[in-house]
């Protein structure tokens, strides 16, 4: 029989494959699949053995968004503070890659965009059309969309409703791998491994720097990124990298 956990994991190494596993139901997140994928990000993030995460969707496409039959009779898919399908508020404090096959549309691009970098086929359809169907994108694509895309083409695909593919997701910023129909997973799962070679509180640091230091002025932000300075710059990876770069070897990773 067929796992039927609305979200799968997979540790593959320093990998922690996420899987929306609700193919039938276009993997559209309900509450259980909601505090699944928060219960899913906390284990990347638990986990000293783990140190990246790859996002994707089981059967034929990568998550429709919100489950309308379980919003039309009340339920809303959150997760304690990681807000929207347990991941829309807050994400994992490890890097995060989504690999989209078919479809990534409305809360599920959102789901999408939560992740630091997006691997996408070029026939996916990626899209926010909440505004079809009296709504709008209230998961944060708003908010990141914009960032990525620049203003003109987030209000694009806000007000249209329209999806683009994954050629045109790429060309303007939304995609930032593109790979042939079938080969997201595999790609994302080389840039994890490729990610997860280097060091994890560098790893952590680099993400939470890129993410919450994006909107800081730059008289607040230098003062404000002092505060992973010690963490960092003091641990004994730091003294590990540079011992192990002069000696022309491998370095052995703590994460401390």
């Amino acid at each position: 029989m067929a796992d039927e956990s609305p979200v799968l994991t997979e540790q593959r190494g320093a990998v922690l494959v996420i899987t929306i596993n609700r193919p039938d139901a276009r993997n559209s997140m309900n509450k259980a699949a909601a505090e699944a994928m928060g219960a899913a990000l906390d284990q990347l993030d638990a986990d000293p053995n783990l140190s990246v995460g790859v996002l994707t969707g089981a059967g034929k496409g990568f998550s429709a968004g919100m489950d309308l039959k379980g919003f039309a009779a009340g339920e809303f898919p959150i997760a304690g503070d990681r807000g929207f399908g347990g991941i829309a508020q807050r994400s994992a404090r490890k890097p995060l890659i989504a690999a989209i096959e078919g479809f990534a549309l409305a809360g599920g691009l959102e789901i999408a965009l939560s992740c630091d970098i997006i691997v996408a086929s070029k026939e996916a359809k990626l899209g926010i059309p909440e505004v079809g169907v009296g709504l709008f994108a209230g998961a944060g694509a708003l908010l990141r969309l914009p960032r990525r895309v620049g203003l003109g083409q987030a209000a694009l695909l806000a007000l249209t409703g329209k999806p683009v593919s994954g050629e045109e997701g790429h060309r303007i910023g939304l995609v930032d791998r593109l790979v042939d129909a079938g080969s997201a997973l595999d790609e994302a799962l080389a840039l994890a491994e490729t990610i997860a070679a280097n060091a994890p509180l560098a790893l952590a640091a680099s993400k939470a720097v890129l993410v919450d230091g994006f909107t800081k002025p730059d008289a607040e932000f230098w003062e404000w990124q002092k505060t992973f300075f010690s963490e960092v710059f003091g641990s004994k990876d730091a003294i590990e990298g540079a011992t192990a770069f002069a000696e022309k070897r491998r370095p052995n990773w703590q994460g401390a």
